[in-house]
Formats: structure tokens, sequence, C-alpha cells
């Protein structure tokens, strides 16, 4: 058993993946669980990948489909992110992703090949029929979803759970390029983040240092994937009202939640509402922390300095 915290960083579903365990009898089946689960979600729910159950339900030309368990759960999260935010976090925003550029996997993008930029608002979660008894989806034809929003911050909720259990370990966090979950019990002070305008960011980085002591925390960013095209630069946070990069009033939003998905699915709102943002977070009594130009805006009891985000 382990007696120091355990980190281990490797790369996945296009980003950095880390876990991180405290007093862990099984680490290395720890790290097995973690890897099991994300090639998973990626079987899943990748946009990129002509195998993945998501390429089959985009090309089924209406036609339902039956889906596993897993790529089920990842539908279910996303149309309740939708109906959280009143549509400000869509799953139906696939088109509108390709028309900005984004394609390909991110690796492959280096400039958008769509000549001229028709977007239109998304089509709508409520377009989306999902029947969780029977595990069977159908989305119209020409609508193309896109999970990239909630399905990363779902694999590390649902990493950091069996990372937990395969390591017996008394505390994991997982962290998938921003979006960290936590299980079991936490470290004497909290796990400590470092929250930067960029998830590969080293520890010197302009940003700050929080700890949590349970839950998840998610960052959202315009910083990172961002690509070149006609009029300029795009991003991969889409305004499912516009079908366009949402405005860039933020940064980054970071936001502490119960879990990762609901802190990323405010994270991402967050972004998109840009100046209304403060007051939705507000009203969500959701701590978060958003960058923009000058000293960030901090809500809901976010620390100041060190200090639990719970």
């Amino acid at each position: 058993m382990s007696e120091q915290p355990l980190t281990e960083s490797w790369t996945a579903l296009g980003t950095s993946a880390s876990l991180v365990l405290s007093r862990a009898h099984r680490p290395a089946a720890a790290r097995t669980a973690v890897e099991q689960e994300l090639a998973a979600i990626d079987a899943a729910c990748s946009r990129f990948r002509d195998d993945s159950e998501l390429a089959a339900l985009n090309g089924a030309g209406g036609r339902p489909r039956r889906v596993s368990t897993t790529f089920a759960e990842a539908i279910a999260v996303a149309l309740r992110a939708a109906a959280l935010t009143g549509g400000l976090v869509d799953l139906t925003v696939g088109g509108a992703l390709v028309l900005s550029g984004y394609d390909r996997d991110f690796a492959d993008v280096r400039g958008s090949r769509v000549r001229r930029i028709r977007a239109s608002a998304a089509p709508g979660w409520r377009s989306v029929e999902f029947e969780a008894a029977t595990r069977t989806v159908r989305v119209p034809v020409g609508v193309q979803l896109d999970l990239g929003a909630t399905a990363k911050a779902l694999a590390a909720d649902r990493a950091a759970a069996a990372a937990l259990a395969a390591g017996e370990a008394e505390g994991v966090l997982v962290n998938l390029g921003g979006d960290i979950s936590t299980a079991g019990a936490a470290p004497a002070g909290g796990w400590l983040v470092r929250v930067t305008d960029r998830h590969d960011a080293g520890p010197d980085a302009v940003g700050q240092t929080v700890s949590i002591a349970s839950g998840g925390l998610a960052t959202s960013s315009v910083t990172v994937r961002r690509w070149r095209r006609r009029g300029g630069t795009a991003h991969h946070i889409i305004d499912p009202r516009s079908g366009h990069p949402a405005a860039e009033v933020w940064r980054t939003v970071s936001v502490a939640a119960a879990t990762c998905v609901d802190a990323n699915i405010a994270s991402t709102a967050a972004i998109v509402l840009g100046e209304r943002a403060v007051p939705w977070l507000r009203g969500a009594r959701m701590p978060a922390r958003l960058a923009g130009d000058g000293r960030p805006t901090l809500v809901c009891g976010w620390p100041e300095d060190r200090a639990v985000a719970r």
C-alpha cells in the first residue's frame, strides 16, 4: 500500500490524463480501471472514429438505434445538460462544429476547409428521441450530435469511481484536460488543483491554486482548442443559438460542483452566456472563477486564495 499519493499521467481522449491515488493497495489495477473507462467512452462517444456508436447514430439516416449502456448514459447526461441550461449546452451542435472547421480530430485541425460559413442555430436537443428503458436513440436526418461538452466530464466521474474500487484506495483524483473528479477521502488539506488558462500549463503558470475536498471541478476555455478560419479564428465552444463559436467574453470559467459533469455543464454554459454568466451562476449557487480581461471574477464563495472550494 502506498502511503504517499501516487501520480500517473498519459494522453487519452485527445487530451492529458492524470490519476492521483492516496493510500492505494492496488495502484496498477486503478490505472487499468481508468484506462478501461476512457476506452469505453471513446468507443461510444468519439466524433472522429468511424466505428464509434456516435458515428453510427449520426449516420443512421433518421433510423432509431439501440445503443450500449455507456452510450445511453452519455446521451442521458447530454440531454440533462441541455434541459438544465435551457439549451445553452446542446448536443445537436455537431453540424455547427463541422462548419466552424472542427471536422477532424483536433490534433489534425490546422484551419477550416469550409469556404463559406453559413452557420445557423442548432436543431435543438428536443429533436433527439431517447428511450432509456430500451436504450434506443433516434435523431432526425441531417442532425449531427456532438457529446464533447459532457462526455469527457462523464468519463472523469466514471473513472474516479472505478479507480477507487479497483485500486482499493483511500482517495482518488482523475484529471482529464481540466475536467477533474474525485472519489473517496481527500488527503489532509484537500486535493490541490492549479486553475489556469490552459490545462497543460505548468505549476508556475499564472492562475490560482485551490483545494477541493470532494466532488468535481471543471474548467472550460476558449484559449486551447483554437484554429484559423475565414475571417479570423474559431474555438470549440459553440453557441447553439447562433451556430457560431461563443463570443469571447471569458477566456476560462472554472466551476466546482458535486460532480465533474455538473461542474462542466455550468462552466460551458457560462462561456456561452458571456456577460450574463455571473448572475446565472449566482442564481444556480455554483462557486466559480471567471477569467477575462483584468482581475478574475469570483462568485458564490470561490476562494480568494488557497481554500476549500466546495
